[in-house]
């Protein structure tokens, strides 16, 4: 091999290597979340402004907000990284495959809170960034460090967490909370549960054998079923609750009947398939709940669009 040949070997493996680590620091941050992030936060800002805000603003608190929430996910991974290595579901985390230190994770992601923070106080207001610290902060010790190992109830009140992008969103507009912002705050947490006990039903083996109380793993499919059934009902009544406080138009009425029965429906077989013994199917109500929030969502940036 010529010398030449050679520095471009060496030139190619530094750049798949360099590839490989940028790709690892990205997938701490769960890009799956981010998405959920993007769904509940633009449309909120829309119904704030009553139309669409500046770009810049958007785009600002769309950068913060991913900042804040790939920081959340990075300490969740550092602080789990121990049952991660012994779950299927999260085996090939960066932590665990040794694609990132765990001394490199803490750094990023305390970089991540730091810059999410100052960077929604420079371009929205200080509300904004501060409830992107609480939110931060009730990911991380809340929920990871305090509920999750101990309680099954885990995911019901460490999903707050999950509701503060509507907050954001709403006070990077208008500088202040209201009403309307305080109702999606609540949907999204009741939603929560609905959304992870399935799948946590999916994974309920891998939970128990790291000693992780999920619902899912501690209770029988048709008490979880019936837990789901519950707090379907319960999200579906409080997306009712916006049409009035909010004043939303026809749009936002349809859908919040036509896919909230839809997601009620869809508990409802998970709950029967459990109670006759079948296959109960989780994973149709987990993409179901997603599918269910994200079309909410989209009425939600539509309805203050159009004049009826």
């Amino acid at each position: 091999m010529t010398t030449t040949q050679g520095a471009t070997s060496t030139a190619q493996k530094s750049r798949h290597s360099l590839g490989r680590t940028l790709r690892a620091y990205v997938a701490l941050t769960k890009p799956r979340v981010l998405e959920l992030l993007l769904v509940t936060t633009v449309p909120v800002m829309i119904l704030a402004q009553g139309g669409f805000p500046s770009l810049w603003l958007v785009l600002a608190t769309v950068i913060g907000g991913s900042m804040s929430a790939g920081s959340a996910a990075a300490f969740n991974m550092y602080l789990d990284r121990d049952i991660d290595a012994h779950m299927q579901r999260t085996e090939n985390r960066p932590l665990v495959t040794g694609e990132v230190s765990p001394r490199g994770a803490l750094i990023f992601a305390w970089t991540l809170a730091a810059l999410s923070t100052v960077w929604l106080w420079l371009t929205t207001n200080g509300l904004a960034a501060v409830l992107s610290a609480v939110a931060i902060f009730f990911y991380v010790v809340i929920y990871t460090m305090i509920l999750k190992r101990r309680t099954e109830q885990n995911i019901v009140w460490g999903g707050i967490a999950g509701c503060f992008p509507v907050l954001i969103g709403w006070t990077a507009v208008t500088g202040s909370l209201a009403w309307p912002p305080v109702i999606l705050f609540l949907l999204v947490f009741l939603w929560t549960p609905p959304h992870y006990w399935p799948l946590s039903m999916k994974y309920g083996k891998q939970y128990d054998d790291v000693d992780v109380p999920m619902l899912g793993a501690t209770r029988s499919g048709s008490q979880v079923g019936l837990q789901v059934i519950l707090y379907a009902w319960a999200t579906v009544a409080c997306s009712l609750l916006l049409i009035p406080v909010a004043q939303m138009g026809l749009v936002y009425t349809a859908s919040a009947l036509v896919f909230g029965g839809w997601f009620v429906y869809e508990s409802h077989r998970l709950y029967n398939r459990a109670v006759r013994g079948t296959e109960p199917r989780p994973m149709r109500v987990f993409h179901a709940s997603i599918t269910y929030l994200t079309l909410l969502f989209v009425a939600i940036a539509i309805d203050p669009l159009l004049p009826f």
